[in-house]
């Protein structure tokens, strides 16, 4: 088992040399230097601040934690076009198990919320390949971003200066790796094309002022929110006196001590020198460090607790606005650099095109009413299945469920004319009447029944004759 993946590249033949010297890239911006001044001078003012230090606000804190927490929880797919150019979820013994398990020591979670930490907090994501024998990806390590430098060769290839890191198997700093072995996404990249900037550069300084106001207002509760003030006398009072009252209120009154009962004689009196929390305006100034916070990182600010709900809203559409204006950019670059740095945009053994797709049912969760009448009108209108639907109700599949279902009753215009053309809503025409029936002729007697009746006449007639 090699310990860098650049010697299983090498192994394989993919060595890329550079061509000549290479050039550090300017980290202006970046992860250097890890102290940084607000303004040109600050240094020498004692006003300067760190990534660490600004972590420590609350609002800082509050944006990179939730944003790496609502993208670490999202699934990865392994998706496939088809002939109909439709992407399903796939898998592959090549890339689906570096998917479900990254490295030996994270899993998926963990490790796409270190990787948008790392890229909230330095501007930078670093992730180092490992190769099999075959070439292919099955582990990728973040880098701490402080230790990769990139360079840049004469004929303008890139490559990666790493530093020892145990995790990532790097035993040995000051190696140097091509591209073709480091995955970079890279945010903002505002003073050179392969350093980003983290939001940090822009709101570092209200992370500063909200720490001060913090700090300040502890040690003013620290001092029993009692503030300082002067020892004033009616008249004048030597340099002596003042010094010898000064030394003994401190001594005696200051600190720990503060709250004591004090005697004061000679008409001196005790005047507060401090501005009160009204006149500072220190709750809309601390709120006002947060909202700055929050709008570099494009989180609105309800989401970490400031602020109220927007109104006339449903949960639905705030979470819309905050996927749409926080969310997306970060998502699609880490599917698009998962594709690339995978080479999931070559077609292997002849299937389809492949990539990379974070699964945004656990983000844009509905509550189940909403769901339901969504999957309603999505069968209803013949664009789901009943069992595609079922389905997203973790629900078992249906004998029949597998069609598209619409009811019969949508026609088109060329076959309602077709139908039409014969004028059916016109009155019917007068039919003539019918010719009377002519009656039947009487069918002519039978000859022997006539002369059966002319006998029985007879015989009538002779019997009457006799009787005469």
């Amino acid at each position: 088992m090699r310990s860098l993946s650049v010697f299983s590249a090498m192994a394989n033949g993919a060595r890329q040399k550079a061509s000549g010297p290479l050039q550090s890239v300017p980290t202006r911006g970046g992860w250097w230097p890890v102290v940084r001044e607000a303004f040109t001078g600050a240094w020498q003012q004692n006003i300067e601040w760190s990534v660490d230090t600004a972590l420590a606000y609350h609002a800082v804190y509050a944006c990179i934690t939730l944003i790496a927490a609502d993208i670490g929880k999202l699934r990865p797919k392994l998706m496939e076009q088809d002939a109909n150019g439709i992407w399903n979820e796939t898998d592959s013994p090549a890339y689906s198990p570096v998917l479900r398990k990254p490295n030996r020591f994270q899993n998926h979670i963990q490790f796409k919320e270190q990787w948008i930490t790392s890229k909230l907090m330095r501007g930078n994501a670093y992730a180092l390949k490992e190769r099999d024998d075959r070439g292919v990806v099955r582990r990728e390590y973040l880098l701490d971003p402080t230790r990769v430098q990139p360079l840049v060769s004469p004929d303008g290839s890139v490559f990666y200066q790493l530093g020892g890191d145990y995790l990532a198997r790097v035993t040995d700093g000051g190696v140097t790796v091509p591209a073709s072995e480091i995955i970079h996404d890279r945010m903002n990249c505002i003073f050179h094309p392969l350093v980003g900037t983290s939001p940090l550069f822009a709101c570092g300084l209200a992370a500063s002022q909200g720490l001060k106001i913090q700090e300040d207002s502890t040690r003013f509760f620290a001092n029993g929110a009692r503030p300082g003030g002067v020892l004033t006398a009616p008249g004048a009072i030597s340099d002596e006196t003042a010094k010898r009252l000064k030394d003994h209120w401190d001594e005696n009154y200051g600190g720990a001590k503060a709250g004591k009962v004090a005697v004061l004689g000679d008409n001196l009196k005790f005047e507060p020198m401090r501005m009160s929390a009204v006149e500072a305006e220190l709750i809309a100034q601390l709120k006002w460090t947060a909202e700055v916070v929050c709008s570099c990182f494009h989180v609105p600010p309800f989401k970490i607790g400031h602020g109220d709900l927007p109104t006339g809203q449903k949960v639905g559409d705030m979470n819309q606005i905050y996927y749409t204006d926080c969310l997306q950019s970060l998502i699609e670059s880490m599917e698009l650099c998962q594709d690339e740095g995978l080479g999931l945009d070559v077609r292997i053994d002849g299937r389809g095109p492949m990539g990379t797709e974070l699964e945004l049912d656990g983000l844009l969760r509905m509550d189940p009413s909403s769901q339901t009448d969504i999957l309603v009108k999505r069968v209803g209108g013949s664009i789901d299945t009943p069992n595609e639907a079922r389905k997203a109700l973790n629900r078992g599949p249906l004998t029949g469920g597998d069609t598209v279902y619409m009811q019969q009753q949508n026609y088109s215009l060329a076959a309602l004319a077709e139908r039409d053309k014969g004028n059916p809503l016109a009155a019917p025409a007068t039919a003539p009447a019918p010719a009377p029936a002519v009656a039947p002729a009487p069918a002519p007697p039978d000859d022997a029944a006539a002369q059966e009746a002319r006998d029985f006449l007879d015989y009538i007639q002779k019997e009457l004759t006799h009787a005469a």
